[in-house]
């Protein structure tokens, strides 16, 4: 735990202004639809006003041309100016807007007119590329360059500046707020003793503009270099130099424009008046009027309630980090501004951030190769960044400290899991008991598992006696069951006809979606159930498994609609291409958006539920395959290659050879051939969340198209949800030129950005069964038996919820809420269905 203390976070309450309506704000920002954006240091998120004042005018160019749509909002660019000058205390004249704020540092000093022997005083808050320049000149200038020190609270120390500039310099340099932490320095004092010493200061105000006031006049600054995309909001590719006319007198461009300059003669040329002759005459018009739509923005909330707004989350952000075991705050105690920097011991935070984005929280990491002369001074290799606008809100700070809470708790829980303890007690017959899961039926969410300390594995069902339950099938299901049961004392035998990571079935591969969207509301509570056992999953593995990112459900106009569910909404195409960039849906097509869609780390998942297994003393064999069983006195007799087993309890969760094993439910279920292929893509950021996640579309005369986003490296995934029948004692065919080539034309029709080569090529087979329903619980007639079966292709997302389920009824006990799913109602001919329970399962792999 971090003990140090940091700056005020924010002013105090009397001097405060009146508060920013943050939900406003937040619904008129795109970007915060889709996740928590804590990188304002890095770009901001523009508002909706600032993007169509992009849009429009490029739209403009391209129906008038682009020196007539100049011609045509000349006055708004004017306004641009002025609005920039009251932001900055100055007038329209000492306004220049550049490309960024180093082509406007580049400008200051190449007007400044170096030379070899002049002095330049800098901050150790000094930006990446100020500081490269700055070294650059004094190899190829010979200026002399002095880095100045920081005091013991991270401000430049005055003392030292003051006798520094007892020597003629020819600049001093400062910046606002440095990239790699949320110092603010005394600017003003700078100024000050710099305009005592008649040297000029140059502000670099790229982290603070748009954030905290400056005033020119207040700080003293000759010259202000600032970009637009951070905390003012701008797009990207603006930026805006300030140079004061007493210095703008005394000094000239170095490379004169059309923009800035008057060619009178052959050999003569005058500069305008103002700040413009830092100016070129290629510019974006269109980002120009951007930046100045978000600076009149700023100016409308006032400055002062943006850094009151930010400065509180940071401080609010500074204690809860400060709180969370093996968490850093990397700040110096002279730290008052929006941004906030931290890590976690014995880790890079890359990888912290890495886990966050992938929580749907957007933060960033600074290297000290982007600041030497701090984090390299301090020691830090690298530290993560967080940073706040005026659309954040304590619960985007709060979601921040809830996850690295959690995950501090995963890791140490996963930590006590692997420690092997004496005295594990099986749970002999498999009767309820108090150290079992609660009692009683289990409605609308997963039972909270009691794990209990684990112990040494050991064979059961063979020399020591027989096991308590065989468990028949190492897919999500079977493996989610054994890992349940043993974790509760269980002595667990786990099968699979297969060697460990076989293709032949159905829950291979790298993903899968979850989603909230059902046709019907009895699925809501075991939805609901497979949400939290996802969580629950996470916290016994200490892996993220579950990355929410929404998801999308088409279908063509006139369609039947056939997914609803919590919070879901009916969108049209056009809200579904701001939802989700990265899927084309034609005029016609509507789509359920459903917010709590996600992908899940299938590959993870098992490898995880294994792990866990052989944790808890679980028995796995795999490359056994099961030839038979039948009731043995009171428990079951499994015949398999190796030899008999004997149990309490079986669980059958072979999927596609589960009629073999269970003849009663041959005649129900059908065993189908399912493709995917992962693509690449030129654009992958187009792919990925947040400007992809899940999705389906039903595809006229074609069927149902569903993918899933480009995920930790692999390109986007997509499939078609049915197949042709396969008979799953052959071997999977690989993928035929017809098959890939189906998928591939789908992609460029609903997938542009999908334009790469096939990554990777995915043969399964889906289990389905009337009414694309599943079999879960009891066989009927025979209580030792216990079956899930026949999920129809998408049936993974539930795969820890139906492994507690059956766990739970291994035990004894009921789960009235599974009776929907009850396997009296598949075995045998007479499948039968509770109308409107099943509906078109449509959205295969999820």
């Amino acid at each position: 735990m971090n003990t140090n203390t940091v700056g005020t976070a924010a002013p105090p309450a009397a001097a405060r202004h009146a508060a920013l309506d943050v939900a406003a704000l937040r619904a008129a920002t795109p970007g915060m639809r889709h996740a928590r954006h804590l990188n304002a240091a890095g770009a901001a998120l523009p508002s909706l006003a600032t993007l169509s004042a992009v849009t429009e005018h490029l739209r403009l160019e391209s129906l008038l041309g682009g020196y007539e749509a100049a011609e045509a909002l000349s006055a708004r660019m004017e306004e641009a100016y002025g609005a920039t000058a009251r932001l900055l205390g100055a007038g329209p004249e000492d306004i220049a807007f550049v490309e960024s704020a180093s082509v406007a540092w580049q400008r200051a000093l190449g007007a400044l007119r170096l030379r070899a022997g002049d002095r330049v005083l800098a901050t150790s808050s000094t930006y990446v590329s100020s500081a490269l320049h700055l070294l650059e000149m004094r190899e190829s200038h010979g200026i002399v360059l002095e880095v100045l020190p920081a005091d013991a609270s991270g401000q430049v120390d005055l003392g030292a500046l003051e006798t520094a500039l007892r020597r003629p310099a020819a600049l001093v340099t400062v910046a606002h707020v440095p990239t790699s932490s949320g110092l603010v320095e005394p600017v003003a004092e700078v100024g000050a003793l710099a305009a005592r010493a008649g040297v000029p200061m140059l502000l670099d105000a790229t982290q603070s503009l748009g954030q905290l006031p400056v005033g020119v006049e207040e700080l003293g600054c000759d010259v202000v270099v600032a970009t637009g995309r951070k905390f003012l909001r701008g797009p990207r590719g603006t930026g805006l130099l300030y140079v004061a006319p007493e210095l703008r007198a005394r000094i000239r461009p170095a490379a004169p424009d059309v923009r800035g300059a008057q060619w009178s003669a052959p050999h003569r040329y005058e500069l305008v008046a103002g700040a413009q002759r830092y100016e070129t005459w290629e510019a974006s018009h269109a980002l120009r009027l951007g930046l100045g739509t978000a600076v009149q923005e700023a100016l409308d909330l006032g400055v002062e309630r943006i850094r009151d707004h930010v400065t509180a989350l940071a401080g609010r952000m500074r204690a809860g980090l400060s709180a969370v075991p093996g968490i850093r705050v990397a700040d110096p105690p002279a730290s008052a501004s929006g941004i906030v920097t931290f890590l976690r011991e014995d880790e890079d935070p890359r990888e912290t951030v890495r886990d966050l984005r992938a929580a749907g929280c957007r933060l960033t990491t600074v290297p000290a190769s982007h600041g030497q002369w701090d984090l390299g001074r301090r020691g830090l290799a690298r530290v993560a960044r967080a940073s706040f606008h005026v659309y954040n809100s304590e619960d985007d700070v709060d979601a921040v400290i809830g996850f690295l809470t959690e995950r501090e708790r995963r890791r140490h829980s996963a930590a006590a899991l692997a420690l092997p303890r004496p005295d594990r007690s099986p749970l002999t017959g498999l009767a309820p008991g108090p150290a079992s899961a609660a009692e009683g039926p289990v409605t609308g969410s997963a039972p909270v598992v009691e794990v209990r300390e684990p112990g040494p594995a050991r064979r059961a069902g063979s020399g020591g006696g027989p096991a308590d339950v065989i468990v028949v099938g190492a897919g999500i299901h079977g493996s989610s069951t054994a890992w349940r049961l043993a974790a509760r004392g269980a002595r667990v035998i786990h099968l699979d006809r297969f060697p460990a990571g076989h293709t032949q079935g159905s829950s291979h591969g790298r993903t899968r979606m979850i989603r909230r969207a059902y046709p019907s509301p009895v699925w809501d509570p075991l939805v609901d159930a497979a949400y939290a056992a996802w969580k629950e999953l996470e916290l016994a593995s200490g892996q993220r498994l579950l990355t929410r990112t929404g998801g999308l459900y088409a279908r063509a106009a006139g369609a039947p609609a056939t997914l609803r569910g919590p919070d879901c909404e009916q969108v049209d195409h056009a809200r579904a291409a701001e939802l989700f960039p990265g899927l084309r849906l034609c005029e016609g097509f509507s789509a359920v958006h459903d917010p709590a869609a996600g992908v899940i780390d299938a590959a993870a998942a098992l490898m995880a539920l294994a792990s866990l297994g052989r944790v808890h003393g679980v028995d796995r064999r795999d490359g056994c395959a099961v030839t038979g069983w039948r009731r043995d006195g009171d428990g079951v007799r499994v015949e398999t290659e190796r030899g008999v087993l004997r149990a309490g309890r079986l669980v059958v969760a072979a999927g596609p050879w589960t009629g073999e094993l269970l003849p009663a439910f041959a005649g129900a279920l059908s065993v189908v051939r399912i493709v995917n292929v992962h693509i690449g893509s030129s654009r992958q950021h187009l792919l990925q969340p947040p400007l992809l996640g899940p999705f389906s579309v039903e595809v006229p005369d074609v069927g149902l198209l569903y993918g899933i986003p480009a995920f930790d490296g692999a390109g986007v995934k997509i499939g078609l949800d049915h197949g042709p029948a396969e008979d799953p004692s052959t071997g999977a065919a690989p993928v035929t030129a017809a098959e890939r080539d189906r998928l591939l034309g789908l992609a460029s029709r609903f997938l542009p950005a999908a334009d790469g080569p096939v990554e990777e090529e995915i043969t399964c087979r889906y289990t389905m069964a009337p009414n694309n329903r599943f079999a879960v619980g009891r066989l009927p007639g025979e209580e030792r038996v216990l079956v899930a079966a026949a999920c129809s292709g998408h049936g993974f997302k539930f795969g820890p919820a139906l492994g507690a389920a059956l766990a739970d009824l291994a035990e004894g006990k009921e789960r009235a809420d599974l009776d929907f799913l009850s396997p009296a109602a598949m075995a045998g001919a007479g499948v039968r269905g509770r109308p409107g329970d099943g509906g078109a399962m449509r959205g295969a792999r999820v």
